[in-house]
């Protein structure tokens, strides 16, 4: 409904609170979970969450709320709360500006934002060291009140030289030192918040920040940046509306489509589960599904992290972690499960209270497809826009019963693999069967079953196929380990064909094969 007053403009980009505001635009209101923070008289908080999560927008929103700007707010729910609204200096620094290529760089750069802080409240700082600089600056600020000290995407240097072990190191200490004064200087603090994707632990970055609140996983703080369905509803109701009418479906399914698509994240033991707020904007704005959220920034060094530890990707979606993992990332030992639980590649889906374990899996349909996806790039070597079109050419070749076009296709993906790589092959192998096999099920919104790193696997849609691959053994064996098994059985009676399949994998291919129908 173009043309709707009560419709407000979406902020797609904008992660400055006092330009949503001036402008009109739609802001969901978080400001009762961001008091609970700022009343409290002396905060010192830590809160991770994935890239493009609202992190800068959080920060942007602390920052007017210490500068006093209380009508800005005059329409959100902390206007009317028991505030002081007081008036602090604030020391606000964004690691997501610099590109630090060497320790010179990240020097320059916090010394840059020391000297332009200190510029904007008329201070004239003596010190040249960079962590001496911020300790003048916070010294000299507390002269006029109790300083607030703002840190946005606080490990994105270290982050961007993640590959780069040494200077990581170097970066890491560097940053250490920083953070370390914030500790220092604790009788001059109103209020300090760092944020950033990665947690590493207290022997890393913020091993001399003892004081240091992490909130990242507290139940209260969970929807703090996300939009839940409630809010999902009530706020974008005009844009579901609008919505609806390119769709053509009713307003039910359209939800349930969207809560598919981007619904899942969930941050603590038992929470509100919360959509991406980056995808959704997207979404509502150009009026159709898409990737949005994974396209912004292809994993490229998590995909290369997971190849060189041999990962079993079968597990991935549903791995059973304990506590201990989400607070032990360093540098010098980089774990995959915690880093793709703090990236949002993988998400929270249950909390087993007496062995105290998470279990993660992927969120959603747009990350789950899109990193799958990715990882049949990475072990096939066919590139990503193919990998997509190929398996919907397995999907319709079987639809259609071109079972000769299936396999071709199949062969498609083994056929660029280096002859002189040097892996566990049949590991391999199957790595490739299982990332093919759960794209189809995706794609077709199927179910397909892989049994724990074994090819054996079935696709239900249309019609029932049933997979037995043998590598460097017989097709016949195959379809034989199919029927004496009776793997088939549990599919009889639900009123669709049954298609069994023997396949033969040898020369590092796809080999013979042999179909029956039951």
């Amino acid at each position: 409904m173009k043309g709707n007053e009560l419709m407000k403009r979406l902020p797609v980009g904008i992660q400055t609170f006092r330009d949503i505001i001036q402008n009109d635009y739609l802001y969901v209101d978080k400001t009762d979970k961001i008091f609970d923070l700022v009343n409290n008289p002396k905060g010192v908080y830590f809160f991770s969450r994935p890239r493009r999560f609202g992190k800068s927008l959080l920060i942007s929103t602390l920052n007017e709320i210490f500068e006093g700007e209380k009508e800005l707010f005059k329409e959100l729910w902390i206007y009317k709360a028991d505030y002081a609204w007081e008036k602090h200096p604030v020391i606000r620094i964004d690691f997501s500006k610099s590109k630090a290529r060497n320790s010179d760089e990240l020097i320059n750069y916090i010394v840059y934002q020391l000297d332009k802080t200190a510029q904007l409240y008329g201070i004239s700082l003596e010190q040249t060291q960079y962590d001496i600089k911020f300790d003048e600056l916070l010294t000299k600020l507390s002269q006029i009140n109790k300083v607030v000290v703002l840190i946005d995407e606080y490990d994105k240097p270290i982050i961007d030289n993640i590959e780069n072990k040494e200077l990581a190191i170097e970066l890491r200490e560097i940053l250490k030192g920083f953070y370390t004064i914030i500790k220092a200087c604790d009788e001059y603090i109103r209020f300090v918040l760092l944020t950033g994707v990665s947690k590493f632990s207290r022997a890393g970055v913020f091993s001399g920040l003892n004081n240091l609140k992490d909130i990242s996983m507290n139940a209260g703080y969970s929807s703090l940046l996300g939009i839940t369905r409630q809010e999902m509803v009530s706020c974008f109701k005009e844009h579901i509306d609008q919505f609806l009418e390119s769709e053509g479906i009713d307003k039910s399914e359209l939800i349930k489509k969207i809560t598919y698509w981007y619904d899942g994240f969930c941050f603590s033991r038992s929470c509100e589960k919360v959509f991406n707020p980056f995808s959704m904007l997207l979404l509502f704005d150009n009026a159709e599904f898409s990737n949005y959220w994974f396209e912004s920034a292809t994993p490229s060094f998590l995909i290369k992290l997971i190849k060189g530890k041999d990962l079993d990707l079968s597990r991935l979606d549903g791995v059973k972690v304990d506590e201990s993992a989400f607070s032990s990332y360093e540098i010098e030992n980089l774990k995959v499960v915690p880093i793709l639980f703090q990236t949002g590649y993988l998400t929270i889906t249950g909390y087993d209270k007496e062995r105290m374990e998470y279990t993660l899996a992927y969120p959603n349909f747009e990350v789950k497809n899109s990193m799958t996806e990715c990882l049949a790039e990475a072990y096939s070597y066919v590139e990503r826009e193919l990998v997509h079109g190929y398996a919907w050419k397995l999907i319709d070749a079987l639809r259609e019963h071109d079972f000769e076009l299936f396999f071709d296709t199949l062969r498609v993906f083994f056929a660029d693999i280096p002859y002189d790589f040097h892996i566990n092959r049949e590991k391999y192998y199957q790595t490739i069967f299982y990332l093919i096999f759960s794209l189809i099920g995706l794609k077709v919104k199927a179910e397909v079953k892989t049994n724990k790193g074994r090819i054996d696997a079935v696709i239900i849609d249309k019609d029932i196929y049933i997979f037995e691959f043998k590598f460097n053994g017989d097709k016949d064996q195959a379809l034989n380990q199919i029927k004496d098994k009776k793997y088939f059985e549990k599919y009889q009676g639900v009123g669709k064909e049954i298609y069994l399949f023997g396949v033969e994998f040898t020369d590092r291919n796809i080999g013979n094969w042999v179909i029956e129908k039951l």
